[in-house]
């Protein structure tokens, strides 16, 4: 597969390497303010166009969006660019890929950002026993759902996508919009809802994801509409490495909605945890 992708200091030969991974529905150009700060520190940046969302990296087939083929991506890209170990930041389906990749590459990984989504085990806690975090997520029934969420939400130029796009610059709105847009990409990107059950009710019992030793941010908006304060709260308990939380007062678009304090935000946790 060949992926979409987009780069900012990779010719900084000595700087530590970083990739940025995306969520829904965006792509790799919500990181790009972020990623030219950051190479203008000395940080090699890389931000791809994840699975489903570039042409040329979009199977078909439900089975094709695991997390594990997710995440298999990330270590995959990292080998091509050279890149051993690695800082890593994700937003929405970005962390859930980088909550996954620690658990399956932990040697790769040197530090973890993850943006609104929190530890998986805790997320898949809240699903089970909060009624505030369940009735956040009821939207994820209809994503699961073939063919009518494809057409509900290309109805009427994306209407609803749209509206879930209203704090975010028109440039990146545009790119979205032709991104899902092309033959099969909105489907694609949709089956990582599909692929991916984190219901306790599914058949997950106890910890899944387990304990993070990795040093770890996690940036959550107060005013997330999709992501509710008890898993939140509830990931302090997995991680066992150097932790941080950030809470701000913003909604599930943090680094559109409050981007100065973002980029302050990562790039202390990136010079707080050098790699050697």
């Amino acid at each position: 597969m060949v992926f979409r992708s987009r780069g900012a200091g990779l010719d900084n030969v000595s700087g530590e390497p970083i990739i940025l991974l995306h969520g829904f529905p965006e792509t790799s150009i919500m990181w790009a303010n972020l990623t030219e700060r950051l190479a203008s520190e000395g940080y090699r940046c890389f931000a791809p166009d994840q699975r489903g969302y570039s042409p040329n990296a979009r199977p078909k087939g439900v089975e094709n969006y695991i997390y594990q083929e997710l995440a298999s991506d990330v270590i995959a890209l990292a080998d091509a660019l050279g890149f051993g170990r690695f800082h890593l930041v994700g937003h929405d389906w970005g962390s859930v890929v980088g909550w996954a990749a620690i658990l399956l590459y932990p040697e790769r990984i040197h530090s973890w950002t993850a943006m609104s989504v929190p530890h998986m085990d805790a997320f898949r806690s809240a699903l089970a026993d909060d009624v505030d975090q369940q009735q956040r997520s009821q939207y994820i029934a209809f994503f699961r759902t073939p063919g009518q969420a494809e057409k509900t939400l290309t109805a009427n130029d994306f209407e609803l996508l749209r509206a879930l796009w209203a704090s975010i610059p028109s440039d990146q709105v545009k790119e979205y919009i032709t991104v899902f847009s092309q033959p099969g990409a909105l489907t694609a990107a949709l089956n990582w809802y599909r692929a991916n059950s984190f219901d306790l009710e599914q058949g997950y019992q106890g910890a899944l994801f387990g304990p993070v030793w990795h040093p770890t941010l996690l940036i959550w908006g107060n005013q997330d509409i999709a992501v509710g304060r008890t898993a939140v709260v509830r990931t302090e308990q997995y991680m066992k490495g150097p932790y941080r939380l950030v809470e701000l007062n913003a909604g599930h678009w943090l680094i559109q909605e409050a981007s100065d304090r973002v980029h302050r935000e990562i790039l202390s946790h990136l010079k707080s945890n050098r790699m050697p």
